[in-house]
């Protein structure tokens, strides 16, 4: 059975593709790629994330508080309605992210999350996690609200598989057509030739890839894919005269400051 619970300190980085190929030239000697790794070729990810009608979930999360929460469903690659997925709920408290999730059928997920009613049991799933999901659901309206997709390397220390450095490309989102099954497409999130690097640990960052980053000025971001999106719909539905976006400025370039 896949790992279904993940309790990790998370980093993020905003870097362009040469900075990444230079990190990635010294990781080799330590790390190794992801089994979905093959040939060096990132592996696509899809996620819906689930809110309320008024953005209540990422509106309290950019408000930074101590405890939050998110409701995502994800797939690998694009699902079709019989593919097995993972209903998932990331909670982040002082720094501390854990993150639990349970298998499901696609068509079980979403007729899980529309009802709140749980689906049949069946082996593949943590019933713990769908236990939890279902007070999520019974203490909020949740809805699709937005799909979001990316193109993701994956490295693991070989001797501290609680090590684990990501670096995702092609992020791309759409708040129209909300279901998995219909296809990764949607608009940029990031600058041309821009990628985000996130660094996953149990603990203490080791001190080799904390004196690399360094050594290469890479410097820590706080950034959310969701919480960016959603700062950028903000900006692109204010008044045209108050935002640089509305005098056509380009939708990637109108979120680049975000989260710098």
């Amino acid at each position: 059975m896949a790992i279904e619970t993940f309790k990790r300190y998370e980093n993020k980085y905003r870097v362009d593709q040469r900075t990444w190929e230079l990190l990635q030239s010294q990781l080799l000697d330590r790390m190794e790629p992801d089994t979905y790794n093959q040939n060096g070729r990132t592996y696509s990810i899809s996620n819906l994330y689930f809110d309320t009608p008024d953005s209540h979930l990422i509106r309290t999360s950019l408000q930074k508080p101590v405890y939050k929460e998110k409701l995502r469903l994800r797939a690998y690659g694009v699902p079709g309605l019989e593919t097995q997925v993972y209903l998932e709920i990331k909670k982040k408290c002082q720094g501390i992210v854990n993150k639990r999730r349970s298998a499901l059928i696609l068509s079980d997920a979403y007729d899980f999350v529309a009802s709140g009613q749980l689906p049949a049991e069946r082996p593949y799933q943590n019933r713990q996690v769908l236990r939890e999901i279902s007070y999520l659901l019974q203490q909020h309206e949740l809805r699709p609200s937005l799909y979001l997709a990316y193109d993701r390397l994956a490295f693991f220390d070989r001797e501290n598989r609680d090590l684990r450095i990501s670096y995702d490309t092609n992020i791309r989102s759409r708040r129209t057509d909300l279901h998995l099954e219909s296809g990764d497409h949607g608009a940029q999130l990031l600058a041309p030739g821009e990628g985000l690097i996130e660094i996953k640990v149990a603990g203490n960052m080791p001190f080799w890839l904390a004196r690399l980053l360094s050594d290469l000025e890479i410097r820590p971001t706080s950034f959310s894919k969701y919480g960016t999106e959603y700062q950028l719909q903000l900006v692109q539905t204010a008044p045209r005269s108050s935002v640089a976006y509305a005098a056509g400025q380009p939708r990637a370039a109108a979120v680049y400051q975000l989260g710098r």
